[in-house]
């Protein structure tokens, strides 16, 4: 997270363009008390793009909000540490993004002839776009990630997946 004092270029006009060759814009997400004590916020960004922003341990993140696997609504998800690093955890079929890169991680194995096996955490590479935050006077704006560069979670950035609802939870049968 970033602090600057100085007045804020920002929009939130849906006509406004997600392309990356619009200059970088702060956009309006909300105060940063009201963040804090939701702990998640989500925000249709610039009419065509739905970011998560979220706290913890007293630092924002913001990040596409559908999981870059299969579009799971990650405000449901956990915030866990893997090998050091802070990922949430995705509530539909739990992969894990880490926050600050927008890293999937994944637990491979050393050398499966070698009993008892023994595994470490590795990364896929960036599946996530991560988004910059940066709060001014309290108030808690995020650019967007302008990289033209593909990443897994721009699948997800349509109007058809802003419809998907979060699954439910499963109910448990009465005896």
């Amino acid at each position: 997270m970033s602090s600057e004092e100085e007045a804020p270029q920002t929009s939130s006009s849906p006509s406004s363009s997600c392309s990356p060759s619009s200059p970088p814009t702060l956009h309006f997400i909300g105060k940063k008390k009201d963040i804090v004590g939701a702990r998640r916020v989500t925000k249709l960004v610039n009419g065509c793009r739905e970011v998560l922003v979220l706290y913890h341990q007293g630092q924002l993140h913001a990040m596409d909000m559908r999981c870059y696997h299969s579009g799971g609504a990650l405000q449901e998800g956990d915030i866990e540490e893997f090998n050091g690093r802070l990922c949430i955890v995705c509530p539909w079929h739990k992969y894990k993004i880490t926050l600050v890169e927008g890293e999937g991680l994944y637990q491979a194995v050393e050398n499966p002839t070698v009993r008892p096996m023994r595994t470490q955490w590795r990364s896929k590479g960036v599946k996530q776009r991560i988004h910059k935050v940066t709060e001014i006077n309290g108030d808690v704006y995020v650019t967007l990630n302008d990289s033209r560069e593909h990443i897994e979670s721009d699948v997800y950035q349509t109007e058809k997946y802003r419809t998907i609802k979060v699954q439910p939870q499963l109910k448990s049968k009465r005896l």
